[in-house]
């Protein structure tokens, strides 16, 4: 058993592409360690941190699964996290709760789209890492052709630690270049003595003194090695590759070794930085990484469990937490009181008396915990940085199926959002659609599966309707009088309206023209809201107007029988008149994409481009991606995600964000306003 201290802790996220073995390799260690008495395996569903019913069915990892174990005495919090860039936010968020990041690499594969997005999201954060090549009993590798790409894609700092001896069904095991003395090196590895002296030399660079000794030709003991390679690994300096076959249990020990010993504890990365939320300035905290130091944690998971309720993980980062204890919530500046406090193991949640810096931790029922929450002693506030997340970007328009879903769809949606942060919802002001928006296709379907697994809520789905507008292109004119006697007072108003275009994003501007009296003032306020509430539903096809100035300028009223209600009508059929005139267009949402894809795709997506009418403004280079840049229709990367990955194998991913509003086509708005039309005679049926 470890003890029990922030210096024993080694906290490690497991990050890459689907299929790298993360999940068994985690499974493995477990085994390894003897926390577990039974190995599980990913195809049976039987493995600690998948555990989800979703995740068995398909047999890949959806969630970030927390588990712990021990070696020697040291503790080894890791996090397993989801393969592929539709749950990339979990591995995000769990790269930001470790010192270190452990990026694993398929060696059959090799380095995939996602392997290279995890390697630069730890670039942007400066964890320490290091790479660990799993798979090695597969038949058929090239190892050495993969370390070169290794190198080639993440730089030169990317050094083998430990070597295969033989591959596939041959893998015997793996020489660690540290301990292995040069001579006990079997003569197979042809490469050992030059990635060998590579290793140490990158090592020995950390410390003059030792770079002078071992320039000098003197020899450098193993423990002066261990030492620089434990700074250089700290300092990011060197990042070690590790070789393993998980299935084969090869390559633990030198695994777990090294976790141990070269991996920095809590109290040995750089200090996190927050604010004092109660502080105008925002100003700076910094909080020691200590267990006798105030208390400073932060919220980096939420689950939503139909029976236990909500579970909030938490990474301690500074302090001690008890159970019943009272904490200051950064977000809404109030202090609020967490329950039991447990130790998670995948699906597990222990209970203990305690938890210190270093540790990550789970409270239950605390409803009103939110991702990414501060947590902090009471007279000590502290607020740390919320997590940058990709956007998303695929939508689709949801309905409850029936009166009984449409009842708990709400709630049950909300519950699902604090669950997972790339999955967004909303009600579109302009179609009145219900629009969920997650990071792909397969993302969408599994949040709509859980939402029927776990809350017993169904939905129909279907495309988003574009928002469209409508605005006129010329000056014209309109007049409507709305007469009608039933007994009694009758109504009465006659308006001649004059519509006319503005320049993009002017809006809208209402003019009263009336000389003379020929309707009275009272009337004009009427006259401008039908105008108003007609737009609001458009003329062309239903899609509000913009950009247009109206201008009433004649009409006549009747003593007796004309009233605001009067002239509203007539305000309305008259702008209809008018707008038809005026030769009305449709105006289609502009968005910037930003496409960053291997450059043997570039040629593929700036052909594509053109034919979905985008126009290409620039592009960029980022080592071997290509960062191509265009304007292009909204409608037109309605499903980009799905093309995009048919286009480049998985091999890219794009953001897009709004840009303005202009000119549907002539061709293609006779396209569209016949669709329209069609589908609200087909609703009227």
């Amino acid at each position: 058993m470890a003890n029990n201290e922030v210096t024993n802790f080694r906290n490690i996220a497991l990050v890459g592409h689907g299929d790298a073995g993360k999940t068994t390799l985690v499974e493995t260690i477990l085994f390894k360690t003897k926390t577990i008495s039974r190995l599980g395996e990913v195809e049976a569903g039987t493995t600690t941190c998948d555990f989800e019913p979703d995740e068995k069915d398909r047999k890949n990892s959806l969630d970030a699964a927390v588990v712990s174990c021990h070696w020697g005495n040291k503790t080894l919090n890791i996090i397993d996290t989801p393969g592929y860039p539709d749950f990339a936010g979990e591995a995000i968020i769990s790269l930001q709760a470790v010192e270190s990041g452990l990026l694993t690499i398929n060696a059959s594969s090799g380095i995939m789209v996602n392997t290279r997005e995890m390697w630069n999201v730890m670039s942007e954060l400066d964890r320490p890492r290091f790479i660990v090549i799993n798979k090695l009993d597969l038949p058929n590798l090239k190892f050495s052709e993969l370390l070169k790409s290794i190198q080639d894609t993440f730089g030169p700092k990317c050094l083998p630690l430990t070597f295969p001896v033989g591959l596939g069904d041959s893998l015997k095991g793996v020489v660690d270049f540290l301990v292995t003395p040069p001579d006990k090196i079997p003569s197979e590895i042809t490469e050992a003595k030059q990635w060998r002296e590579k290793l140490i030399e990158s090592a020995v660079e950390v410390d003059d003194a030792l770079l002078n000794k071992y320039l000098d030709g003197q020899a450098v003991s193993a423990d002066e090695l261990s030492g620089a390679l434990k700074r250089a690994v700290r300092e990011r300096k060197i990042f070690p590759v590790l070789c393993v076959s998980a299935k084969k249990q090869v390559g633990l020990d030198e695994l777990l070794d090294f976790m141990v010993s070269y991996l920095p504890a809590p109290d040995e990365a750089e200090p996190k930085k927050g604010v004092n939320p109660e502080s105008d300035e925002k100003t700076e905290v910094i909080l020691e990484r200590t267990a006798a130091a105030p208390l400073s944690a932060q919220v980096f998971k939420c689950v939503s469990d139909p029976f236990v309720g909500k579970i909030s993980y938490l990474r301690i980062f500074s302090g001690t937490v008890h159970p019943d204890s009272t904490v200051y919530n950064s977000r809404f500046k109030k202090t609020q009181k967490i329950g039991k406090i447990f130790k998670p193991f995948g699906k597990e949640q222990q209970p203990i008396n305690q938890a210190i810096c270093g540790d990550i931790i789970t409270t239950t029922k605390v409803e009103d915990l939110l991702l990414f929450d501060t947590l902090s002693t009471p007279g000590n506030p502290v607020k740390y940085d919320e997590i940058k997340l990709p956007q998303p970007m695929v939508s689709l328009a949801i309905e409850p199926k029936s009166k009984s879903d449409e009842q708990r769809l709400s709630t049950s949606l909300a519950k699902l959002v604090d669950s997972d942060p790339t999955f967004k919802i909303n009600r579109d002001p302009q179609t009145h659609e219900l629009v969920v928006t997650g990071m792909s296709n397969l993302h969408l379907d599994i949040v709509l599966h859980r939402l029927k697994r776990r809350y017993e809520v169904q939905v129909l789905t279907k495309q988003p309707k574009i928002p469209y507008r409508e605005t006129v292109t010329m000056k014209a004119e309109g007049q409507y009088k709305h007469k009608k006697q039933s007994g009694g007072h009758g109504q009465y108003g006659e308006v001649y309206l004059r519509v006319e275009p503005l320049p993009h994003g002017q809006g809208f501007n209402f003019v009263n023209d009336i000389f003379g009296g020929s309707v009275p003032s009272q009337y004009i306020p009427a006259i401008e809201k039908g105008v108003r509430e007609t737009m609001v539903k458009g003329v062309l096809v239903g899609y509000p107007m913009v950009d247009i100035q109206v201008s009433v300028f004649d009409g006549s009223y009747h003593d007796v029988d004309s009233s605001e209600a009067s002239f509203k009508i007539a305000a309305s059929k008259a702008f209809q008149i008018a707008v038809k005139n005026a030769r009305p267009v449709l105006l289609e949402p502009i968005v910037n994409i930003e496409i960053s894809v291997l450059t043997k795709f570039l040629g593929s997506i700036t052909g594509d481009l053109p034919s979905r009418r985008g126009r290409i403004s620039g592009m960029d280079s980022l080592g071997d991606y290509q960062i191509v840049k265009a304007m292009v229709p909204l409608a037109e990367v309605a499903n980009y995600s799905t093309e995009l990955r048919s286009i480049t194998g998985g091999e890219g991913h794009y953001t897009i964000e709004f840009s303005h509003y202009d000119l549907v086509p002539h061709k293609i708005q006779e396209d569209i306003v016949g669709r329209l039309k069609k589908d609200k005679e087909e609703e009227a049926e």
